[in-house]
């Protein structure tokens, strides 16, 4: 658990410099976004993800990380959102978006935490493949929730989904790593 740790905290220290160089690039107009706008963000992520995995031909030289790194953050962004709400206008500053952003990853650390301890870190028998298309099924599920206005009749609710989505990202870019060392 221990290198799972320190693991989890290098991708996150890589999201969230990426996370606070485009605030300080574009400001926080992702606060514009409405959840399933954020959703499809993710979704075309995911696609993507599994288009590389699936295709021998790549006609844009990228791999996997970039996407997985744009699920985490865009449903840290999904987290924000779900907290605060939809803005008309961008309204963070980029010391406010951090501190947020810290905030949800915090949550979502400890639920892994929490997960890893009754699953005896399962995910690492997994594939990067398996783990995609389980971002990809959260995915539809969020999709389905919304769809139904938020409600649901014995589910976890979307915040569950978006925190399930960052560990699984999170946890492909261990293994990928893992594998190139």
């Amino acid at each position: 658990m221990k290198d799972t740790s320190k693991q989890y905290d290098a991708v996150i220290k890589t999201c969230r410099e990426l996370f606070v160089n485009k605030m300080k690039d574009y400001g926080c107009a992702w606060r514009i976004l409405r959840l399933p706008s954020l959703t499809d963000q993710i979704f075309i992520k995911a696609q993507r993800i599994r288009s590389l995995q699936e295709n021998e031909v790549r006609k844009v030289d990228e791999d996997e990380k970039p996407e997985f790194i744009g699920i985490i953050n865009y449903s840290v962004m999904a987290l924000i959102q779900l907290e605060k709400g939809i803005a008309s206008q961008p309204d963070l500053s980029v010391e406010e978006a951090m501190r947020l952003y810290d905030e949800k990853i915090s949550l979502t650390k400890e639920l892994m935490e929490n997960k890893n301890h009754d699953y005896g870190e399962a995910w690492r028998d997994m594939r990067v493949s398996s783990l995609t298309d389980l971002i990809i099924q959260k995915l539809l599920r969020v999709k389905q929730i919304e769809d139904n206005k938020g409600q649901t009749l014995v589910s976890e609710g979307i915040d569950a989904n978006y925190q399930d989505m960052i560990n699984y990202a999170i946890f492909a870019m261990i293994l990928m790593q893992e594998t190139t060392a």
